[in-house]
């Protein structure tokens, strides 16, 4: 898989893709991640990619020249299965949007800055709009790493145990039971008897009505007759 990312602010991305599962992805050949520098592609003395709303109004606007500039001279390199802007008022990341995009060969992630970016670029260019939460960012850097890593780690070799990314909260619908590990015994808190009895089957069954419990209780929202089942919540995996 490949990754191209467009920012005003490449720096801002160095640390997330430099450092553990996301580097280790890149240095075993498993993903590669490319950060664009929006300024290389403006025309001007100055390198700037932005400018004044028209109407009026607080806030710089990214400029559609240097934006359509970049997204075409990468997409005569390669065909991109989606180019996607990262924006709040867009769809929200969910774990079924992250499935379905680690199946995806290329991806292009434009973040956003200022005040937003000419419209026509979201019209003209953009396939996907993605939002990872009901807030306001200073720019779309962030975001585009969390989509990008919650990408990653799903591709096939990436995790040292690959059904690790199986048993995370959302995959069924669901939220992740409580984990323990060593000591049995800490202050006289216990780790449940069940999970020491290596008893494979009680154990799945002892996670499945811990999740389906946490689930309700921490958000109901989520869950449905496929939690009762240990299913899919009908509709999770929709973006």
């Amino acid at each position: 898989m490949r990754i191209d990312i467009i920012t005003v602010l490449p720096r801002l991305l160095d640390s997330p893709f430099s450092h553990s599962i996301l580097k280790r992805a890149q240095d075993k050949g498993l993903v590669e991640v490319v950060v664009h520098d929006l300024r290389d592609y403006s025309t001007n003395k100055q390198k700037s990619v932005d400018d004044y709303a028209y109407g009026g109004g607080a806030g710089m606007v990214l400029q559609i020249e240097p934006v359509s500039r970049c997204i075409e001279h990468l997409r005569a390199q390669r065909t991109y299965n989606e180019t996607i802007y990262m924006s709040p008022d867009g769809e929200t990341l969910s774990q079924g949007m992250a499935n379905e995009l680690s199946l995806k060969q290329n991806l292009l992630i434009l973040c956003g800055h200022y005040k937003g970016v000419d419209e026509r670029v979201r019209q003209h260019f953009i396939s996907r709009e993605i939002s990872i939460g009901d807030y306001v960012l200073s720019g779309g850097e962030l975001a585009a790493a969390v989509l990008a890593d919650s990408i990653i780690r799903l591709l096939p070799g990436v995790l040292n145990d690959e059904t690790s990314a199986l048993s995370d909260s959302f995959q069924d619908g669901l939220l992740a039971p409580p984990v323990y590990s060593r000591p049995a015994d800490f202050r006289g808190w216990k780790v449940p008897e069940v999970l020491l009895s290596g008893h494979e089957g009680k154990i799945e069954a002892w996670r499945h009505q811990q999740a389906v419990e946490r689930t309700q209780q921490r958000r109901p929202d989520l869950f449905g007759e496929g939690a009762e089942s240990g299913g899919t919540k009908p509709g999770s995996t929709e973006s």
